[in-house]
């Protein structure tokens, strides 16, 4: 019996690599489960792997050659970065191949590439919009500044939203500087005026060594970011990082009272020893978990009845939320979590949808 071909693009190696390398196995156990349970229609399911290498020239050649190569994959997804997305996600589009992103949440995405993409994520301009009203609402901030590395996509959409929520809600952004490299981290850092708060979008390589750097630097203000932040145990290595704040997809922690998510904890522990998952591993699961769901829906592993029928998949409960596709919407309708570190320890400091979201 011939398996049902699916396509896992992620970037294993090179600067993407920490948020991509738990959601491709987060992903495999998905599909690991879905072969224990009988498969899809009858048929067990086959995961192609493929590693973009934080490249998005070779990503965009690498999918071609995928496709190429696989023509009967039914669909393909992955990936934590627009850049990286928009490179795959036109490949895939040029020979009308659905792609799902499990991470990247540019909210720009789906105009970028018409009908071929879908995001199982939220939107940077939701999850901008709940660090904005946590900080102000929840924490008092009324001043903030904000610092985020250039000529990146993520990192640059994620603080204009910011600001344009803080300031709806009332709050002042005293500053907004950009950086290059971690070098200039702490030296912009200087001079800036006493603040309530500094909202740090950063690369997933920048978080940590420039988070230590502010605070080596005298910065002692609460500190908020993005997904970006979610390094899983990473955290626990750096026990002086404290008030530190950030958005997330999902509160992946034993402090969780959800059943399924004590329930994955366990199956990616046993899958992978001496791994913790994270929220971009449940970001994984979730995405494979609802591909498979929409092969299912379709009756048939043609790329396009499932591309016809990802949009018809209701009501799909995942770890990181209610996935459903609303009104013609290619980016789900989901709640943000915030987390708060302490000590290098992760707690749960809310969870709710924002009650303004900006325009994308």
């Amino acid at each position: 019996m011939s398996p049902i071909k699916l396509a896992a693009i992620y970037n294993l190696t090179g600067g993407q690599s920490s948020l991509d390398v738990p959601s491709w196995q987060g992903a495999g156990l998905a599909v690991a489960e879905a072969n224990e349970q009988g498969g899809v229609l009858g048929r067990p399911v086959e995961l192609l792997l493929w590693d973009g290498g934080t490249d998005p020239a070779m990503l965009g050649l690498m999918t071609t050659e995928l496709l190429g190569r696989n023509p009967d994959v039914s669909a393909l997804f992955g990936l934590s970065d627009t850049d990286m997305v928009l490179a795959a996600a036109n490949s895939c589009a040029a020979v009308e191949h659905l792609f799902v992103t499990s991470g990247a949440t540019s909210p720009h995405l789906p105009q970028q590439v018409p009908t071929y993409l879908y995001l199982a994520c939220f939107g940077d301009n939701v999850q901008a919009a709940a660090a904005a009203e946590y900080a102000y609402r929840e924490m008092g901030a009324r001043t903030a500044a904000v610092l985020y590395r250039r000529d990146d996509t993520f990192t640059e959409l994620l603080q204009g939203y910011f600001n344009t929520s803080f300031a709806a809600l009332g709050g002042q952004i005293i500053s907004a500087r950009s950086y290059a490299s971690l070098d200039e981290v702490a030296q912009l850092s200087e001079g800036v005026p006493p603040v309530d708060l500094l909202f740090f979008s950063a690369a997933p390589d920048d978080v940590i060594d420039g988070i230590s750097r502010l605070r080596a630097a005298g910065l002692a203000a609460p500190i908020m970011g993005g997904d970006s932040f979610d390094l899983g145990d990473a955290w626990g290595d750096h026990p002086a990082l404290s008030d530190v704040y950030f958005t997330t997809h999902a509160f992946v922690d034993s402090a969780n009272p959800d059943p399924a998510m004590a329930a994955f904890m366990a199956a990616y522990r046993q899958a992978y020893p001496g791994q913790e998952a994270s929220a971009f591993a449940a970001l994984g699961y979730d995405t494979a978990r609802l591909i498979v769901a929409a092969v299912a829906e379709a009756g048939s592993d043609a790329p396009a009845t499932v591309l016809a029928a990802l949009p018809q998949v209701s009501g799909f409960r995942g770890l990181t939320g209610t996935i459903r596709y609303d009104n013609g919407s290619r980016i789900p309708s989901k709640s943000v979590t915030v987390l708060q570190v302490h000590a290098g320890r992760m707690s749960l400091a809310g969870q709710f949808v924002p009650s303004k979201i900006p325009q994308p």
